[in-house]
């Protein structure tokens, strides 16, 4: 491994951690001496990124460090241009749009060797669903979900029973058939668990709940027995 090779698996190693992580376990990861490591950091910190920490306590990269898109490989680059294509037919509409802009950016800064790859990959996805008609509030809810802001629902349950709930929105999930928003439920004291497709109104209260989502996420998934993601 190159020394530019090492700092970007520094980088990378960094960006997919949201909480400080030890020295150490940085070196063991990377394969490296931690003298090998302190310097690295040293360097990067002089290259602008904004890498907070200290020896015994841990380290962690704070955002406004872009990498080079030179540094994309040709599997990244499929997987970037999947998961865009993806979420191009399988969001909202401006969820979609913001996909087929972000993968029309990439294309836009990558060499003519890597932009071949992005052009003729050959991994396709299919055309969803019919989503959007029983999908209408999915733009509403992820703004509720980045705000933080409760939600009231006209929901039908399996049955067709109608109630009204007012819930903290969690997660949203997408299912090749169905969309789900997972919540904290006002009316049940607990998680529960809507299809989109049975919310048969909706209504933005721009009042945040008392708790972060990511505290909640964090108890959902210990309460179904998910393990967290990295």
């Amino acid at each position: 491994m190159t020394r530019a090779q090492r700092l970007l698996a520094l980088l990378q190693a960094l960006r997919r951690r949201r909480t400080p992580v030890r020295g150490d376990t940085l070196a063991q990861e990377l394969g490296i001496s931690l003298r090998t490591l302190y310097r690295d950091i040293a360097t990067l910190r002089d290259q602008g990124a904004r890498i907070e920490g200290e020896p015994g306590i841990g380290y962690v990269l704070k955002p406004g460090f872009l990498l080079p898109p030179l540094m994309f490989t040709e599997d990244e680059i499929e997987a970037l241009v999947l998961g865009g294509r993806w979420v191009g037919e399988h969001g909202d509409e401006r969820l979609a749009a913001a996909a087929r802009e972000a993968v029309e950016k990439i294309a836009a800064v990558l060499p003519d060797t890597l932009r071949r790859t992005l052009d003729g990959t050959g991994l396709l996805v299919a055309p969803a669903l019919d989503l959007a008609a029983s999908s209408p509030h999915m733009a509403a809810i992820r703004d509720a979900l980045r705000e933080e802001c409760k939600l009231v629902l006209d929901y039908r349950d399996e049955a067709g029973a109608s109630s009204r709930r007012t819930v903290w929105p969690v997660a949203l999930g997408f299912f090749e058939r169905i969309r789900m928003l997972v919540a904290w439920c006002e009316l049940r004291q607990g998680f529960r668990h809507f299809r989109l497709d049975r919310i048969a109104a909706l209504e933005p209260t721009h009042e945040r709940y008392p708790r972060h989502r990511r505290a909640l996420l964090h108890e959902w998934r210990a309460s179904e027995g998910i393990p967290e993601s990295h």
